[in-house]
């Protein structure tokens, strides 16, 4: 028997990593744009033409509209990924994104600032949905785990590099907090050059066959009893059943607690930072945050090779696991940085991190995209992070209006019930078509059984 891991199509094999590779880098830069105004908040407290106007709790409110704007494009665009392919949809959010953070650079009033935020979460949003998408037609199920969790290091890399990189251009360099929106908005044009000349939506696009064919596995499908062929990819019954999934349902739930933890931090890290260790200073209240982003590397990385290789590419166990630690060092946050010690408030932020994107990839990534299969990926995962981005609401939102003590708590509490949301699933796989063996792969691939 022909082993398909050793005999590989070299021309198969480099679009699959060239679409690893530009996805991953999308995302990240639209980090760029998204962390610009978290960065720009810490200049704007300190500029008298602005600062009356943009009060804490207004920058709060703005936050919040961004992430409405956000949750609405994640339930939206899933559905035309899956119905118009990602590529139109994510140059399209590029594009919205880089006029946005321009605008936002330009001028300060307040109702270009909410127009902008509204139009930067509604273009930022099609990023998820649609890159996931993308990538579950080129990666089967296998290897999901580990493969997604490598790419969801993008939104970690983009979080880590993107503050400090807009930081220094806009504070180091011209010491103006509009420069940090000019920044943000020069990297995502770079890479939707980039994304034009090397994406495409699937095998079929370039005449190669699917990724399942390809590996010789059996198509996963969101009902057992169908064919894959029944019903074509990204139909409305296609659509039905996955936003009527048991698994995808809970999924949402659990997303929806986990996220405002992450928002929180993301949005509102500097200032959470300086308020903890005042010595730090603006840079160092911007750089500090990093620590968080830097375990996000790490997290998606050890929680995929952990599903796929000690859990038979479940997806649950290790999710259950992250959560359970999540709760604890988020429990742990308040009294660890008591001290005002860097050291410390830089190490829970790692510790923090290391759990919480662990579980956020996991959910939102291999588990969104293996229950609402290939067919229905767009939806599950723009369902799934659409339900998590009404968490993130209050992620942006209650930092204005709480104080860190009360937030941190509440957190560990949201961590906990989402672990026990996930527990009864701690077995579940996807179904896959029975009805036939896989066929052998044609375009001049001989494959056999994947093992």
């Amino acid at each position: 028997m022909i082993n398909s891991k050793s005999i590989k199509n070299p021309r198969y094999e480099r679009w699959r990593w060239q679409i690893f590779g530009i996805t991953w880098i999308c995302y990240a830069s639209f980090y760029f744009t998204r962390k610009a105004f978290s960065v720009a908040k810490i200049g704007v407290a300190d500029d008298p033409t602005v600062n009356e106007v943009l009060t804490k709790a207004t920058m709060a409110n703005l936050d919040a509209l961004y992430l409405i704007a956000y949750a609405i494009g994640q339930f939206s665009w899933g559905i035309l990924a899956d119905r118009l392919g990602p590529r139109v949809v994510v140059l399209g959010g590029l594009a919205l994104s880089i006029i946005a953070a321009v605008i936002m650079g330009t001028a300060a009033t307040l109702p270009i600032f909410a127009t902008m935020m509204l139009a930067q979460g509604l273009g930022q949003s099609t990023g998820w949905s649609s890159l996931l998408k993308n990538l579950s037609h080129f990666f089967s199920t296998k290897e999901r785990g580990r493969v997604f969790g490598f790419w969801c290091t993008s939104y970690a890399f983009g979080g880590l590099f993107g503050s400090p990189f807009i930081g220094f251009w806009a504070y180091q360099v011209f010491e103006s907090w509009r420069v940090a929106f000019f920044a943000a908005a020069a990297v995502v044009a770079i890479n939707f050059i980039a994304f034009l000349l090397f994406q495409r939506n699937s095998p079929k696009d370039v005449g190669l066959p699917s990724i399942e064919t390809y590996h010789s596995e059996p198509v996963a499908v969101i009902d057992e009893h169908e064919r894959p062929e029944d019903e074509p990819e990204g139909s409305w019954k296609v659509i039905r059943e996955v936003l009527t999934n048991p698994i995808v349902l809970v999924l949402g739930l659990s997303y929806f607690l986990l996220k405002p933890a992450r928002y929180a931090i993301l949005l509102w890290g500097p200032t959470i930072v300086l308020e903890r260790v005042p010595s730090a200073g603006k840079l160092g209240a911007v750089i500090i945050p990093s620590a968080f982003e830097l375990a996000g590397l790490v997290g998606p990385i050890l929680i995929g090779v952990i599903s796929d290789k000690f859990f038979g590419a479940r997806r649950m166990p290790p999710v259950v696991l992250c959560l359970a630690m999540l709760t604890v060092v988020l429990a742990l946050f308040i009294p660890f940085t008591a001290t005002g010690k860097i050291s410390i408030i830089v190490a829970v932020l790692f510790a923090i991190g290391l759990t919480l994107y662990g579980a956020d990839s996991m959910i939102s990534g291999a588990a969104a995209v293996d229950f609402g299969t290939a067919k229905g990926a767009g939806t599950a995962t723009g369902f799934i992070n659409g339900c998590g981005s009404i968490g993130a609401i209050f992620g942006g939102l209650l930092p204005g209006y709480l104080e860190t003590e009360t937030l941190f708590y509440g957190f560990a509490g949201c961590a906990a019930l989402a672990m026990l949301l996930l527990l009864p699933s701690w077995n579940r796989r996807p179904a896959t078509y029975q009805g036939a063996r896989p066929v052998s792969a044609d375009n001049g691939m001989a494959v056999g059984t994947a093992s």
